[in-house]
């Protein structure tokens, strides 16, 4: 397991490439592999011609090359395809039939198929994609320790020295629209970019604490937010190129805990540095934290995309038969498809979907649900410096809270669908009525409860006379209300919508990101100007409004998708 890893990770890759396959070599490169014979070129015997008579007469074997008759085989030899074809599934079997050119797996159990890994490689590379995307989120929230420094040396105000973390949480909601299509080019794959855009990332954090003036911090604040976001785009396509439909939820469950720790954790790491060393501190933090993770995947993720080691393979294969009609089915769709097209699908479908009634309002919900949550680094200031006078340091550990609740949340969303969404589900498929996609939504309805009861609670216990730990456990409550919301919200929008998965998600994701953004930018005023009780009164107030418009998409939700030509029936 651990040569494999190494050897379709980054680093093994480049070995394997550079030595010409003797280092770390695939099957197709070690010299006891046997080509299958379908692989091999079809080729019609040579045919001469007798001038005594018209009988004809096959070339002698002695006048044919070694390389020839290694290769040279018959129609008729060709039957041998239908025993191969043994062992893989009815739909790949036919495939090969109808075109034997055709590179696939080796069968149902080829283990290059990363749905074949064994449970121990797919965790692992799991908490890899995990890994990367808390690496991606750390890198939003670190940057609030380092506002005062920033105000004091280069003399601007609170909402200008904010623009950091708005430039940053919008770019990584827009970076999906250009890079996430590169992904699924079979000749790049996910690693390609993840890497690729990661080490750019490293790279674009070294102005930011090397700046001769603030306006050079915030032109590269966006692009590390930009070259940030592939982590956050497609963490989960990688979780789901490893794992099938039936176990998807509960492994996103867990990717999501990389998201929520992410903002948690920055704060509080970023805010002990900042205090003892200066605001540039927190973006040191940043780039060994990032420069530690780019070495680390480097060297342990590997490729997951399922047209990328295909393609992969056939070209393994091209270079030992000698045969050049072996194409994967990915180089074959790729063919069909020109770049600008593929860009200005991923451009327009995301807005285009966005106007569908189902994903306008999943779009307006989680994005005033992650806009409220970013509210929270402009409230815990008011509420923990300047009612409980915490310093900078300790300012940042109210957000622990957040992070006990994330981690709680989890194990009760793994027992909602072990005990009752599963079993539902295989009922109801068992009784031949299958159910609609709205049901996705019941948990996150739910949990909306908490949002305006955390925030009541957060808003008119945060005064002087009550202990600090009661405004902590309120605003916890939160961190249930976003992430039993973003499990359902995205699953269902996703189950909704099928065929254009991946639009609707990033349609979603720059919605929402864009909303995060620009809320930080007015909230320390809005908090100042309508008090604590009755800025978060307002946003509770909002949500308990959209809670029977959520209720009414559970309820009517397959009337809307029955009558788009987007969704599914």
């Amino acid at each position: 397991m651990v040569a494999d890893i190494f050897r379709d990770a980054t680093v093994g890759q480049l070995f394997n490439y550079f030595s010409n396959g003797t280092i770390l070599p695939y099957p197709e490169e070690r010299s006891d592999f046997t080509v299958p014979a379908r692989f091999l070129p079809s080729q019609t015997p040579t045919i001469i011609a007798d001038e005594s008579d018209d009988v004809q007469k096959p070339e002698p074997e002695s006048q044919k090359s070694k390389e020839e008759v290694l290769v040279t085989e018959t129609e008729t030899s060709r039957e041998i395809t239908l025993d191969e074809n043994e062992g893989l599934g009815d739909l790949e079997a036919q495939k090969i039939n109808d075109d034997p050119y055709l590179v696939t797996w080796y069968g149902v159990d080829d283990p290059e198929n990363p749905k074949n890994w064994s449970s121990k490689k797919r965790a692992f590379v799991g908490f890899c994609v995990t890994w990367m995307t808390f690496t991606s989120y750390v890198g939003s929230a670190i940057y609030i320790a380092a506002i005062p420094g920033i105000m004091e040396q280069f003399h601007v105000g609170l909402t200008y020295a904010e623009l950091g973390l708005t430039l940053y949480v919008f770019a990584y909601g827009l970076g999906p629209m250009f890079l996430s299509p590169l992904q699924e080019l079979p000749k790049l794959g996910r690693n390609t970019i993840y890497m690729c855009s990661m080490a750019l990332f490293i790279i674009f954090q070294i102005p930011t604490f090397v700046a001769p003036n603030f306006q050079t911090i915030l032109a590269f604040r966006f692009f590390t937010g930009f070259f940030c976001s592939p982590a956050l785009a497609t963490g989960g396509a990688s979780m789901g190129d490893m794992y099938p439909v039936s176990e998807l939820a509960m492994l996103l469950a867990l990717w999501a805990e990389g998201v929520n720790a992410g903002p948690i954790v920055g704060p509080i790491i970023g805010g002990f540095a900042a205090q003892a060393k200066g605001w540039k501190w927190p973006f040191y933090e940043l780039i060994w934290l990032s420069s530690f993770s780019f070495v680390f995947l480097m060297l342990c993720l590997p490729e997951t995309y399922e047209p990328t080691i295909l393609h992969r393979r056939a070209k393994r294969l091209r270079k030992l038969t000698g045969n050049q009609q072996l194409t994967s089915q990915g180089e074959r769709d790729a063919k069909e498809q020109h770049l600008g097209l593929v860009f200005k699908d991923a451009l327009l479908k995301p807005i285009i979907l966005a106007t569908e009634p189902v994903v306008l309002f999943c779009n307006i919900f989680i994005g005033l649900v992650y806009a409220i949550f970013y509210l929270w680094y402009e409230a815990f200031p008011l509420v923990f410096t300047g009612i409980y006078h915490f310093n900078l340091g300790e300012s940042g550990l109210p957000f622990l809270g957040f992070l006990v609740n994330s981690i709680l949340g989890f194990f009760i969303y793994i027992a909602y669908l072990k005990y009752h969404f599963q079993p539902r589900m295989m009922k109801a498929m068992a009784a031949g009525k299958p159910s609609s996609p709205e049901t996705l939504l019941e948990l996150g309805l739910i949990a909306s409860i908490t949002i305006p009861l955390s925030l009541f609670w957060f808003g008119f216990t945060s005064r002087a006379s009550i202990h600090w730990i009661v405004p902590i456990i309120g605003a916890s409550f939160y961190l249930f209300g976003i992430f039993f919301n973003f499990q359902s919200v995205l699953i269902y929008i996703s189950s909704a919508y099928p065929a254009y998965a991946a639009s609707v998600l990033a349609s979603n994701a720059l919605f929402r990101s864009t909303a995060a953004s620009v809320f930080p930018l007015f909230g320390r005023f809005f908090f100042q100007n309508l008090g604590l009780g009755g800025g978060s009164g307002l946003l509770a107030g909002i949500s308990i409004v959209l809670m029977p418009v959520y209720y009414a998409l559970i309820r009517w939700g397959h009337i809307l998708r029955r009558r788009s030509k987007y969704a599914s029936g």
